[in-house]
């Protein structure tokens, strides 16, 4: 199945990009719903001259959603935010916002809607994010039961904020951290006694490469069985928060160490970071995020239901992490 006209909100994206380069691939006229138009400018060399077209919306605003979409065979929805600011809260942007963008799909008569929810989406979660996402996923089938719901883990590739975000602290500072861990206890092996300091290292995670959510959302726009469904999408390694911090640290060829911290303490940095314009690390909301682990339900359909077998990010990490190194890429010592 192809369609001429699509219309992707929050195209402009890290996701979005991927996914908007392989709809014009296709042949279809791409409208890139963004808050901003000249956000989108970047995508028009993706495709042929006019193929790849900014348009103003706002998930807050269904008439600017209408004009956006007015036409389009497909919808594709990627709006999300990972902490509030002013108005655009969780509630506004995954709930509310959702709901007006099915809305909308529907009512122009398109044919296939995808919606771009997270894993761990969950009415019950202690995290505003996680209940915020499981009202929009509730909206989204409400207004469009034929919509299909993807959950990516999270999401890596050049242009992450996990990986490069972890792997910036790493340059400026002396330390990484872990949460999730128990507390320090003494253990003895056939090496001895020795202090215990991760346990099962902390929360786990099922990292996903940003091109094969890309290829994941181009396969439920098309396949006939992705109508009505949710799909779980994680990479095919399990890591826990400790594995991933030494995977950046392996990556950047940096010697940092990896501290364990109990959430009561993250909750207290994440107070502080929320005073700042953009929070580098994490906020509060992320703090209780990570009480849960974010890992796919064993139950759940995921990736191979679509066909697709996801990259570890062993195999992706060296291609893009090397200018966090000092140094750049070739420099093999660590500093």
């Amino acid at each position: 199945m192809t369609f001429r006209r699509v219309t992707v909100f929050g195209g402009s994206g890290f996701l979005g990009r991927h996914i908007v380069q392989r709809l014009a691939q296709t042949g279809a006229v791409v409208r890139v719903g963004v808050r901003r138009v000249e956000d989108a400018h970047v995508l028009q060399p993706q495709g042929d001259v006019g193929q790849i077209v900014g348009v103003r919306a706002d998930v807050r605003d269904p008439a600017s959603l209408t004009r956006a979409a007015e036409g389009a065979e497909a919808v594709i929805n990627l709006v999300g935010i990972l902490y509030e600011s002013g108005k655009a809260t969780f509630r506004a942007i995954h709930a509310e916002g959702a709901a007006n963008v099915a809305r909308v799909a529907a009512d122009v008569g398109a044919r296939r809607f995808v919606h771009v929810s997270a894993l761990g989406a969950d009415p019950h979660s202690p995290a505003e994010y996680a209940r915020s996402k499981a009202a929009g996923e509730a909206a989204v089938f409400e207004a469009f039961p034929d919509a299909t719901v993807l959950r990516p883990s999270v999401v890596f590739g050049p242009e992450d904020d996990f990986f490069n975000r972890f792997a910036a602290l790493a340059r400026i500072s002396p330390m990484l951290p872990v949460f999730g861990c128990p507390l320090p206890r003494l253990v003895s092996d056939a090496g001895g006694v020795r202090i215990d300091l991760y346990g099962d290292g902390g929360t786990k995670f099922q990292p996903a490469y940003v091109g094969d959510v890309a290829d994941a959302a181009m396969a439920a726009l098309t396949r006939p069985d992705a109508k009505g469904q949710i799909y779980e999408l994680g990479g095919p390694t399990v890591y826990s928060f400790k594995a991933l911090m030494d995977l950046v640290l392996q990556a950047t060829a940096r010697r940092r160490f990896v501290a364990p911290l109990p959430f009561w303490l993250g909750m207290v940095q994440g107070f502080f970071f929320e005073l700042l314009p953009g929070p580098p690390v994490l906020t509060r909301d992320q703090v209780r995020l990570l009480r849960r682990d974010n890992v796919v339900d064993p139950d759940a359909k995921g990736f191979a239901a679509l066909g697709i077998s996801p990259k570890a990010a062993e195999a992706i990490l060296p291609t893009y992490m090397d200018r966090h190194r000092r140094g750049g890429r070739y420099r093999s010592r660590f500093a």
